[in-house]
């Protein structure tokens, strides 16, 4: 939201009209509007407010329309305030004049005229107002849609009120909770309980149907074990009920099984029985097939004996047709030029039979002559032909001119229809356009609030991050900094040991007649000597460079451990407490909508190109009506020419055509004639061709048969077969070839010989043991089914009723998740620790939030001093989870908030105002907020703390942000240069403005 201008007629203390222009004071990002006491500075403020809303901000809100005009204004003029932003992207204008009680334009008195509202929109594209609304109701409810916040949040969030802060900081929790209800709206968490109790109802009564249902199941169990089961006394909601109805049914079902396992034996050994029965059985049906077999290819060699002698000339058969087959490329030789021979005198004839009389048995040379004679007279009439052809172009040109005749008149009348039509294609093009560009401006919008978004998710990511690393740094420095402790200890293990042995170690370097390096004796009658396990300096000094290793992996740890704690309480002041998968739906939602505004946007080119070439279109279809009329008065003298050469032509082709019907008729009987006598003599040539090929091939067909061992070719291609004939010929040798070799094979088998020297099988009475082993075996399968399916029916139920238990379970489940939600959210429930209600947990939340938004500007503020912390604690039987303190770094120390001075008291309100309006601005829908305005409280700040405060609001104007500070400290006009002064006068308040620049 962006301020333009605001206009103010007989309100407040100003009694005449004044303006105030935002844009020239935004310019600079920082502006101060400032005054004397009473001058009118906050006045500005509930203009603002009033226009937006109909009402202006805290306890001056209960005053209507005559409590806002200025006692100053002149009887006859009317309060009235207007107010020029931009918002979500358009150009608006809100005029609003409360009732008032005027004088009557007759007579005396006055008389009351009710509260008006106008609302316009800018169109961006005309440079025009268009009115939009005279209505209260709908001009309330589009501003509250288009800003997102009600009057008190937007209050708290755009007019920073300094004094309500610090009250919010040293209130108790009951008053900050009332600030908090009224910001945020926390109704549906009442809701949400009323809901979960109902919830918790429901699904007890749920449960006690299941009950009911488990114990008829258990019923129809008993039954079934026809006495077999003992159920105890049950009642639906037991804690016991499931169990001891399981427990029965297994007994049920145990015993069910032991019958069905006496069964199963018995069935066991008659099925083995059976199988003994079956092997015999096949065993004699072997034996019959194998005898059988033997028996029959027997009869296939006697068979195959008895046709030896046509399988001997099949043979023969096959010999001579491959040696014919040597012959057939002569033989097919010759049948084609023979063919050829025959098509070429047809051709012949047929080509002759066309030709007068005189020419018919004329030889190919003379048929050639009479052709080019008759090509030659048909030269002569190229000239004839082409005035033939040239008068058909004339008919075809006066029938183009016809054609386009009637084409300008469709042109004529498609451009009156198409132009009838313009405006109103024009006024939808223009439409299209406004629209791509207030997607665009959204567009934009959303693209600056998507890459703070992404930096806070990367941050958040980092921070997820660093916590794991944080974890494993600081276990692995414990782990270096116990490895040093261990070394260190070893080593001062080792040189104790080396000091208690340190004699041994200088005596080994003794000799007789040197003196000793402690006393001096050059006699050395009782040296110390080594023990076991001696330490010398080697094994010291080895120990001492692995304790100074150990030391600096530890020192080495305790860095990065240290450095991976900055690091991750870096990234959490930048991230803040909102969890990764928040941050990174929020961003999604920010692309998707980016993407579909500039989805939308991207129709802005397409939709101009269309009104250029719409425009185009306009342009041409103008031009071609003019065309199409001047061609219209051209074709006249067109049509008059054509008609004196047609004449012409008409004239000279009388005389060419001679008797013909026509020129082309004559040329047609020419060209007809010549092309018979060139086929003609074309046929003659290509016949006495084909008799010469004919004579070669009978040559050599002749030749071939004889080096083939035939009398005669008529002999080869007797012997030749075609593809079927050899093809059954072959088929027939290839299955002789086998038959013979199966029965060959099966003579041969040694268990078919010997089966055949075996007395022959009794099939029947194998047959008869089997079927009686059957039949005992379907005796004790039936006996075993109908215990089967008692332990089936027992199953059955059985699983049925653990089905039911199964499906009991997850909403016994429920029920207890369901009673434990509903006993937190009531506050009721033991593992509510603070007792409170979901309502109030949520405000706790919401402080949570804006304690760290506010954390991040009071560092700042501070130098790093102060940071904002709320706290869960209870304070007596107050309400708990909303508790303020402060950490000072100084000391370390939390206090509370009330223990801060004026000075810090209100930066970090202010700090606090900000923050708060952060969150309420992410609550309302992340509506982008460009103007600001900060009431009073900066006279309690010494030059520094200033200094770091107006740095902090600096920063506020980046993105194109601007800043009001409401303050009369003088020394505010000296940093701040862009100024709106309220000067106080007996006459009322008036405005003074001034820019950066001046």
């Amino acid at each position: 939201m962006r301020l333009h201008r605001l206009d103010i007629t007989a309100f407040g203390p100003f009694g005449g009209t004044q303006s105030v222009d935002f844009g020239e004071l935004s310019a600079a990002g920082l502006f101060l509007l400032h005054g004397p006491t009473g001058a009118g500075k906050t006045s500005v403020l509930d203009a603002v407010c009033y226009a937006l809303y109909g009402s202006v901000p805290g306890a001056r809100q209960s005053g209507q329309g005559m409590t806002l005009r200025s006692d100053h204004a002149a009887p006859g003029t009317r309060t009235q305030v207007t107010l020029e932003l931009t918002v979500a992207g358009r150009h608006l204008e809100i005029t609003r004049q409360p009732p008032w009680e005027r004088p009557k334009k007759r007579g005396t008195g006055t008389t009351l005229d009710k509260a008006q509202t106008w609302l316009r929109e800018r169109d961006a594209v005309a440079g025009t107002w268009k009115d939009l609304s005279r209505s209260h109701q709908e001009i309330g409810e589009e501003i509250t849609q288009l800003l997102g916040m009600s009057r008190e949040q937007f209050c708290q969030v755009v007019l920073l009120p300094q004094g309500d802060f610090a009250r919010f900081l040293r209130a108790d929790a009951e008053a900050r909770g009332k600030l908090l209800g009224r910001l945020f709206d926390t109704r549906r968490f009442a809701d949400v309980e009323k809901r979960l109790a109902e919830r918790r109802r429901a699904t007890e009564a749920r449960v006690r149907e299941g009950d009911a249902d488990l114990l008829a199941d258990a019923h129809r169990m008993q039954q079934a074990a026809d006495g077999g089961m003992e159920l105890p006394e049950l009642t639906p909601g037991e804690p016991g009920l499931a169990g001891a109805v399981l427990t029965a049914a297994a007994v049920a079902r145990s015993t069910a099984r032991e019958q069905l396992t006496v069964a199963h034996s018995r069935l066991t050994a008659a099925e083995s029985a059976q199988t003994a029965a079956d092997r015999a059985l096949e065993g004699v049906r072997e034996r019959e097939r194998l005898q059988r077999r033997y028996a029959e290819a027997r009869d296939r060699a006697a068979r195959l004996e008895e046709s030896s002698a046509a399988h001997r000339e099949d043979r023969l058969r096959m010999e001579r047709a491959r040696k014919a087959e040597i012959v057939g490329p002569a033989l097919e030789l010759r049948d084609a030029a023979d063919t050829e021979h025959r098509r070429a005198a047809h051709a012949e004839t047929r080509a002759r039979a066309l030709l007068p009389a005189a020419l018919a048995d004329a030889g190919a040379a003379g048929l050639a002559g009479a052709a080019r004679r008759a090509a030659e007279e048909l030269g002569g009439l190229e000239a004839a032909r082409r005035a033939e052809r040239r008068l058909t172009e004339l008919h075809g040109e006066r029938a183009d001119l016809d054609r386009q005749e009637r084409a300008d008149d469709d042109i004529l009348q498609d451009t009156e229809t198409w132009l009838a039509d313009w405006e109103e294609t024009r006024s939808g093009l223009q439409t299209r356009i406004e629209s791509a560009q207030q997607a665009a401006t959204t567009a934009r919008e959303l693209a600056v609030r998507i890459d703070p978004a992404r930096q806070r998710l990367d941050a958040a990511r980092t921070r997820d991050r660093l916590a794991e690393e944080t974890s494993t740094a600081a276990e692995q420095a414990d782990a270096a900094r116990e490895d040093a402790l261990a070394a260190q200890q070893r080593w001062l293990d080792l040189k104790e040991q080396r000091l208690n042995g340190i004699a041994a170690e200088l005596a080994a370097g003794l000799a007789d007649g040197s003196p000793c390096a402690v006393c001096g004796a050059t006699e050395h009658p009782a040296p110390a000597r080594k023990v076991d396990g001696h330490v010398d300096r080697e094994t010291e000094e080895r120990a001492l460079a692995d304790y100074r290793a150990a030391d600096a992996r530890r020192t080495e740890a305790e860095q990065r451990h240290a450095t991976v704690r900055e690091a991750r309480a870096a990234a959490s002041a930048e991230a803040g407490d909102t969890p990764t998968g928040e941050l990174a739906r929020a961003v999604v939602e920010l692309e998707r909508q980016h993407t579909l505004a500039r989805d939308a946007a991207s129709a802005l080119h397409s939709a101009q190109e269309r009104l250029r070439a719409a425009e185009r279109e306009h342009g041409l279809r103008i031009t071609a009506q003019r065309e199409a009329a001047v061609r219209t008065a051209s074709r006249v003298g067109h049509r008059e020419r054509l008609d004196r050469e047609r004449a012409a032509l008409e004239e000279e082709l009388a005389r060419a055509r001679g008797d013909a019907p026509s020129v082309a008729d004559r040329a047609a009987q020419l060209e007809q004639r010549a092309a018979r006598l060139t086929e003609a003599a074309d046929a003659a040539r290509a016949a006495g061709e084909a008799a010469r090929r004919l004579k070669e091939a009978d040559a050599r067909l002749a030749d071939a048969a004889f080096r083939a061992g035939f009398d005669t070719p008529q002999a080869a291609a007797d012997a030749l077969l075609d593809d079927a004939a050899h093809r059954e010929l072959q088929h027939r040798l290839d299955a002789r070839q086998h038959e013979e070799a199966t029965v060959r094979a099966v003579l041969a088998e040694p268990g078919t010989a010997a089966a055949a020297q075996q007395p022959p099988a009794d099939l029947a009475a194998a047959r008869r043991a089997a079927q009686d082993a059957g039949r005992r075996v379907r005796e004790a399968a039936s006996a075993r089914d109908a215990a089967a399916r008692r332990c089936a029916e027992l199953d059955r139920l059985s699983a049925r009723t653990a089905a039911s238990i199964r499906r009991l379970g997850p909403l016994r489940e429920e029920y207890d998740r369901v009673a434990r939600m509903a006993g937190l959210a009531a506050g009721t429930s033991a593992d509510n620790e603070h007792r409170m209600r979901l309502e109030s947990y949520v405000l706790a939340a919401r402080l949570e939030q804006v304690a760290a938004a506010a954390t991040v500007r009071l560092h700042r503020m501070s130098s790093g001093r102060y940071t904002l912390v709320h706290s869960d604690g209870r304070t007596g039987r107050g309400r708990s989870g909303l508790g303020l303190h402060v950490v000072d770094a100084w000391t370390g120390r939390e206090r509370d908030t009330a223990t801060l001075s004026g000075g810090e008291t209100f930066f970090a309100s202010l700090a606090l105002a900000l923050g708060l309006a952060d969150v309420v601005t992410d609550e309302a829908g992340g509506v982008r907020l460009d103007t600001l305005f900060i009431d009073e409280g900066f006279g309690s700040l010494d030059d520094q703390t200033l200094d770091e405060v107006l740095d902090v609001l600096d920063s506020l104007r980046e993105r194109d942000r601007s800043v009001g500070i409401v303050s009369h400290v003088a020394d505010l006009r000296r940093r701040i240069h862009a100024q709106l002064e309220v000067v106080k006068t007996r006459s009322g308040s008036r405005l003074l403005q001034r820019a950066a620049g001046r």
